[in-house]
């Protein structure tokens, strides 16, 4: 081989080297479309888009949960649903456009970093105080919040002097069960479990962006519509509950659809399901959030599903296929 062989061939490898030092930087951030788009231009940057979408289907937290995720997919080639991840509530404007999923934990370890999008408390009381203990909180150490029934579920929170591992803070550390996201012919995207879950185990926050009412039902109308026609699978949660004097309703809108976390795709079930819908306040903390515990001792690969309403004031909506013995036959919507 002459010099100038050797030059051209040096000059070759030092671009490939680039190119795929770059792919690996940009690529993680685009939408599926355009990954796919981009994957047919050259053998380089295709190998690079088939091992990110390999690494999303294989984890849909992107490694910010204990244990990763996957999708299972034996329906269709849809490899994986496409979402930006928060394991909270967060603001509108706090919305990032992109997020990169997925990355390379061998080569950019400096972006892993699991847990580190929790911070449960969205809002906090300036000055609050919670609790004192300081060993952990259970009925022996007689923790004030334990007893704090007014408001229903009630957790140690920032205002508390106990540390992140008290016993009072069991939504607050992240998915701490191993779960899995399988699509069905009917239904969807539905999550299960991963492993056999214990009655009363804590299982994720409903996590997404915090609307208004307006907002919510302006976004709502537009989920609708789409949905109609089969081009969107919304995610917007609504929670009503009366506070003790029963004259005041609160009304609390998660929209998991663009922002979420792996509770978006709990489908419904009419009998309830094998999960309660828990409203849980912290001592410090202003908004309470939406949490799911296991009503029963739940088998793995067996479906989480919760009831989304109360489906007999409305007989008119998109059909229900959650196949229990009192199927209503249709899904509840924010009317009901």
């Amino acid at each position: 081989m002459n010099n100038n062989n050797k030059r051209e061939k040096t000059t070759i490898n030092q671009n490939d080297s680039a190119l795929i030092q770059c792919a690996e930087l940009i690529l993680p951030y685009l939408h599926p479309v355009d990954l796919a788009s981009t994957s047919s231009t050259c053998k380089t940057l295709n190998k690079i888009s088939n091992s990110i979408t390999l690494r999303r289907s294989s984890d849909a937290s992107r490694s910010l949960e204990k244990f990763p995720i996957p999708f299972i997919n034996s329906i269709d080639n849809q490899s994986y649903s496409y979402f930006i991840y928060t394991g909270n509530q967060i603001l509108s404007a706090a919305v990032q456009p992109r997020q990169p999923w997925d990355y390379d934990p061998d080569t950019r370890p400096d972006l892993i970093n699991p847990g580190h999008c929790y911070d449960p408390f969205l809002f906090r009381v300036e000055g609050a105080k919670g609790c004192e203990c300081e060993r952990g909180c259970d009925r022996s150490s007689r923790c004030p919040c334990l007893d704090n029934v007014e408001f229903g579920a009630w957790e140690c929170g920032p205002g508390c002097q106990c540390g992140s591992d008290c016993g009072n803070r069991v939504s607050q550390s992240g998915i701490l069960v191993k779960l899995k996201i399988v699509k069905d012919r009917r239904t969807g995207w539905g999550l299960y479990a991963g492993e056999f879950i214990p009655k009363g185990q804590f299982i994720c926050e409903y996590a997404g962006e915090l609307l208004v009412t307006k907002e919510a039902q302006s976004r709502q109308q537009i989920y609708d519509q789409l949905a109609s026609s089969g081009q969107l699978s919304p995610a917007l949660l609504v929670v009503k509950e009366h506070l003790p004097s029963r004259d005041v309703c609160m009304r609390i809108n998660v929209d998991a659809t663009r922002v979420g976390n792996v509770a978006r795709f709990i489908n419904h079930s009419c009998d309830g399901g094998n999960l309660d819908t828990i409203i849980l306040r912290s001592s410090g903390s202003v908004l309470p959030r939406i949490c799911f515990f296991s009503s029963r001792d739940v088998q793995n690969n067996e479906e989480l599903k919760f009831s989304y309403g109360d489906i007999r004031l409305k007989k008119q909506g998109l059909p229900c296929f959650c196949g229990s013995s009192c199927c209503f036959g249709v899904l509840p919507s924010e009317n009901t």
